[in-house]
């Protein structure tokens, strides 16, 4: 990560206030800007207030305020001092900057119709940095393969316990080439530009030299399209859910190409109580499912089981 490049995102005054914290940065889950609200950061698995002497607390009184001129200031930052030019992006609720790191946003909501024109009054600032982890899938690739071939693959996890991190990892191992497979074509459907954090259309995280990422694309569309234009072996999604995401994975089963996916749960029970994604389980379509989880450390392996329900790890 490139602590400056980040630095840059902020207020003089944040900055200054970051720049001081005792925090090893590859540990910040997120900074949170809320106007007349004390200033926060996820470290670890853990949720802090930034003091005005730039130390940790976990006393709300000791938070620094932020203001409208601070969140003001750190918007133009972000933004190039053209807001306009990111006004598409915004209207998603976030945008994606230099190294890969989302911003939410929210505020007023312009309306058109039925559609979101645009956000004003931005007032709460959400920073979701950008982790890159080379190596943390090692643990799970004995186990996504099968006789040499890659496993049709489902990552389970609670909000913020590195199943994108651990995909990505996975995708660049998949797509470089391992000791567990050779290099393979592997297509990315980044809708909400987490995966590949691409900046300007290039993705900023590494995915592999054989990676081609949609971003910003919805992922029904967007696998249909990969598969039709770029002839994946593999293709990788992040946050399956609604109905339109399961056809377009058994169209993409029915084509003979891979699919690795995470799904939000904190367990394989929890997928067994979603209508949707029931099915997976009950037809046996996916053969491993990896399931994360936070109680020793962001991203803990819980277990890796099969089809079946047999543990294997």
């Amino acid at each position: 990560m490139n602590r400056e490049e980040l630095m840059d995102l902020f207020s003089e005054k944040i900055r200054e206030l970051l720049a001081r914290l005792p925090v090893y940065y590859e540990e910040v889950q997120e900074i949170r800007l809320r106007a007349e609200k004390p200033l926060l950061i996820r470290y670890g698995t853990r949720e802090y207030f930034v003091t005005e002497d730039g130390k940790l607390s976990e006393e709300e009184s000791e938070g620094f305020l932020v203001d409208k001129k601070e969140l003001m200031e750190t918007m133009e930052y972000i933004a190039n001092y053209s807001m306009y030019a990111y006004e598409e992006e915004l209207k998603q609720g976030y945008l994606t900057v230099r190294g890969g790191h989302r911003i939410g946003v929210a505020g007023k909501i312009i309306m058109d119709g039925n559609r979101i024109s645009s956000v004003r009054y931005i007032s709460f600032v959400n920073v979701r940095l950008s982790h890159e982890r080379k190596g943390c899938a090692d643990q799970i690739m004995p186990y996504v393969f099968e006789n040499g071939e890659l496993c049709h693959c489902m990552i389970i996890s609670p909000p913020g316990c590195g199943k994108t991190t651990l995909l990505r990892d996975l995708i660049r191992q998949v797509s470089n080439g391992s000791a567990w497979c050779e290099g393979q074509t592997v297509g990315v459907v980044d809708e909400r530009s987490e995966i590949g954090g691409s900046y300007l259309g290039v993705p900023q995280n590494d995915l592999g030299i054989r990676t081609d990422v949609l971003d910003c694309c919805p992922k029904a569309a967007g696998m249909m399209m990969l598969i039709r234009s770029m002839s994946p072996r593999v293709i990788a999604v992040d946050e399956i859910g609604d109905y339109e995401d399961i056809r377009a994975i058994e169209a993409v089963l029915n084509c003979g190409c891979r699919i690795l996916a995470t799904v939000h749960g904190n367990s394989i029970e929890d997928i067994e109580k979603k209508p949707l994604l029931k099915r997976f389980l009950t037809e046996k379509i996916f053969q491993r499912y990896v399931l994360l989880g936070n109680r020793d450390a962001v991203g803990s392996l819980k277990g890796i089981f099969d089809e079946r329900g047999t543990r294997l790890c």
